[in-house]
């Protein structure tokens, strides 16, 4: 029972196939949309603080140079943050329209941005509790001249211990891993942040002619 949860739309337990699956079946899914296709305050208020944050955070990572390590990792850290929330708000309560805008891109692309959420979310479940920024984010040098945060690299990391998960965890945790070391490793900061969030400002910007 575990590695089931109950459709949000008819309730029947389904096992399922990705991390955030909310419906049984594409069909559940398409009822979901249309009985929801407006957001009350309360559902897009959380999605308008969040933007804002994510926005004035990447900007501010992309802009920034010369900061030494402790405070370009702060920084990093708190742009996943922001950028996973985002994305997780958008695919709770608009998942027509994210699906959609996915759907848009060719399957090359779709696969990257699917990896590059997965990656991410991946670097905000490690960083900061069982993992020391420093050993996802590649820094050159140590002092206020290390250059441009934008420049800075995403390391690989070695396999995640994941014997303890149940096996539906085990795998999810695993397919972010593999993401991670798709799209993230060895590429550089800004570009996995300027990927992120022109594709959520696509979706952001159907979320909003929705609301209309």
């Amino acid at each position: 029972m575990a590695d089931t949860r109950n459709c949000e739309q008819c309730g029947t337990p389904f096992a399922p196939r990705r991390e955030h699956a909310r419906f049984c079946s594409a069909r559940c899914r398409v009822a979901w949309n249309r009985r929801n296709a407006s957001d009350s305050p309360a559902e897009s208020g959380p999605l308008d603080w969040s933007i804002t944050a994510m926005r004035q955070t990447t900007d501010r990572l992309l802009q920034a140079g010369g900061l030494d390590r402790a405070s370009g990792f702060a920084l990093i850290s708190e742009a996943v943050w922001w950028v996973t929330m985002v994305d997780a708000t958008l695919m709770r309560y608009h998942p027509g329209i994210y699906s959609g805008v996915l759907a848009r891109q060719d399957a090359a692309q779709s696969r990257i941005t699917e990896d590059t959420f997965g990656g991410l979310r991946f670097v905000r479940n490690r960083m900061g509790y069982d993992t020391d920024p420093a050993d996802f984010i590649q820094a050159p040098g140590s002092g206020p001249g290390a250059g441009r945060i934008a420049a800075w690299a995403w390391r690989p990391v070695p396999e995640p211990a994941v014997a303890s998960h149940a096996p539906r965890a085990r795998e999810w945790e695993m397919t972010r891993y593999r993401a991670y070391q798709a799209q993230l490793a060895r590429r550089l900061i800004g570009q996995t942040f300027s990927q992120a969030t022109d594709f959520l400002r696509l979706a952001v910007e159907g979320s909003t002619l929705s609301r209309t």
